[in-house]
């Protein structure tokens, strides 16, 4: 049995940790929850009990062996050192620690083993890194991906619960015919689509597009893959979707392809015997799962594969990623450093 604290308990992805936890009967034997100021005294029911939401402080971490960050990457790098301090493991949501060459940065379907090197921090990737890394390491049994190129329809959950709040409200606006007002995003969301997630970088991505392109080199061990990313923001609530460009070095075999991947953990193929049953976010979501479907030849490319994925951005894109690596680090026996 473990000591668990989880850091931004009230938000959107710390609700659905403790929805994980459960369900995946993680051997709990404390629960600490902590939140910001505005959160101290709610209580929050878990496992039949009521737990009061508390701030950090300075020795709150002590006799806890798992920290489980869903706050802003300021309070994670606030944390971090007192969560090592204490002997415990930070596993952390944010991108605070992510590229750190000391940090691993895990999708336990593809790089379990990178845990073994922990020192008290393990960093989840982006919420569209981990989809696409499970299936481009599945791939990578067919043939060597030589080039890779994505573009993603996230949805606003993905930027938090205020910006799920501001959808629900432009809608309703929109149908009692008065002006939407945006404040998380920088347009409209409702009606619309936004081909920016997060800030531009100098070269004219984004720093969400620059995250999708190093985590991956990280996470599948190639710095010199080729690949860039287009993320755009679509008024959904729950569930990333992802067109992927594959370009491989041998000419694309669609019925090897479709096996390997439906071999693979966590990924399951949706359309295979019907073109209509396409994954979405209504019917790929509320799962650990990664959904693919669309999988057919590049008709300009014969070594060119094209498909479409989706995958649950609050669960296996966070919590369950998150779940899943502290039951990695206890079945390879790494808790202890």
């Amino acid at each position: 049995m473990y000591n668990i604290a989880i850091v931004g308990a009230t938000g959107v992805v710390g609700k659905k940790m403790l929805e994980v936890l459960k369900t995946h009967n993680f051997p709990i034997n404390n629960l600490k929850l902590f939140a910001s100021e505005k959160s101290v005294g709610k209580k929050i029911h878990f496992d039949g009990k009521e737990i009061l939401v508390d701030i950090v402080r300075e020795n709150s971490f002590i006799d806890t062996d798992f920290v489980f960050c869903s706050a802003d990457s300021s309070v994670s790098k606030i944390i971090g050192p007192s969560v090592r301090n204490a002997h415990s493991i930070l596993i952390d949501d944010g991108n605070a620690f992510r590229m750190d060459s000391d940090v691993p940065l895990i999708v336990p379907e593809v790089n379990s083993q990178d845990v073994d090197w922990h020192k008290g921090i393990v960093s989840i990737p982006n919420c569209t890194t981990t989809p696409l890394v499970m299936v481009l390491h599945a791939l990578k049994g067919f043939s060597n991906i030589d080039r890779v190129n994505v573009s993603t329809y996230q949805a606003v959950s993905g930027a938090g619960a205020q910006a799920v709040k501001e959808l629900e409200d432009q809608i309703k606006k929109i149908a009692s015919n008065q002006k939407p007002i945006n404040d998380v995003f920088p347009h409209q969301i409702a009606m619309n689509v936004i081909p920016q997630v997060d800030s531009f970088e100098k070269n004219g991505y984004t720093k969400e597009e620059m995250k999708i392109v190093n985590e991956t080199k990280k996470i599948m061990h190639d710095e010199e893959l080729l690949i860039s990313a287009t993320c755009t923001r679509v008024p959904t609530i729950v569930g990333h979707c992802e067109s992927v460009n594959v370009t491989f070095s041998d000419e694309v075999d669609l019925v090897k392809i479709i096996l390997i991947l439906e071999k693979q953990q966590g990924i399951i193929v949706r359309d295979k015997t019907d073109f209509n049953n396409y994954p979405t976010p209504l019917n790929s979501t509320l799962d650990d799962n990664v959904y693919v479907g669309r999988i057919r030849k590049d008709l300009s490319n014969k070594k060119g594969l094209l498909f479409w994925l989706v995958a649950d951005n609050l669960m296996k894109g966070a919590a369950t990623n998150a779940v899943q690596i502290a039951e990695t680090i206890i079945e390879r026996n790494k808790v202890s450093y």
